[in-house]
């Protein structure tokens, strides 16, 4: 199988439980709710997504045909070290990355020393041997992954509601809020959701106000 990334970039985790870690983002084209094209955001499953994920265009992207070529094309963004002994670290992110990550490319990240993590919106399966799971869900979609490290709900969402995850088998659960070029309610919002309810952290999306890629 071949696989279709949009971009790869070095910088810092943004959100969750691993914010401000250094990591290589790998995001893949496609996804299963929106086709990225601002024509059909309006009936799409998912429609306040703001990442473009469309094409092979962007930093670092392209069509590997091996798994080990891209596992070796994410490793070189990786700073190299002799004192620093730690592990480089992959976000798989899309767009869907399910839609193309598989266990070839997971055991191929593995074969490069890489520590492998998902951000998914939890519609698909998860393969064996990814080291950290965040799912991000969307309404109007089901979720039918009901395990991993972290779930992180964009808040507000019509449809999906904080209490209808907290049964599910996660370490952290983690609100966002939703953006809003508008108004900034909705973080006053997630925060007030969050002191009543603490079983849910409040996360934000610190690489954009930190102006990081």
């Amino acid at each position: 199988m071949g696989y279709a990334v949009k971009e790869i970039f070095y910088s810092l985790q943004g959100e969750g439980a691993h914010a401000g870690r250094p990591a290589i983002f790998c995001r893949f084209t496609g996804c299963n709710l929106w086709s990225g094209k601002e024509k059909h955001r309006a009936e799409a499953v998912c429609s306040f997504c703001d990442t473009d994920f469309v094409g092979t265009d962007g930093e670092g992207g392209g069509d590997f045909s091996q798994a080990d070529d891209l596992a070796k094309r994410v490793k070189e963004y990786w700073p190299t070290s002799i004192v620093d002994a730690i592990h480089p670290y992959v976000v798989c992110t899309g767009g869907e990355p399910l839609l193309q990550l598989d266990e070839v490319l997971i055991d191929a990240f593995h074969a490069e020393g890489i520590e492998v993590a998902i951000e998914t919106n939890g519609t698909l399966p998860i393969p064996k041997g990814i080291d950290w799971i965040c799912v991000s869900p969307k309404s109007g979609s089901t979720v039918v992954v009901e395990q991993g490290d972290e779930i992180k709900l964009v808040y507000p969402q019509d449809g999906h509601q904080p209490s209808d995850f907290t049964h599910l088998k996660f370490d952290f659960f983690f609100l966002q809020p939703m953006f809003d070029d508008a108004k900034n309610n909705n973080v006053n919002e997630t925060i007030n959701y969050c002191l009543k309810h603490p079983r849910w952290n409040l996360s934000l999306q610190t690489h954009k106000l930190l102006g990081l890629q």
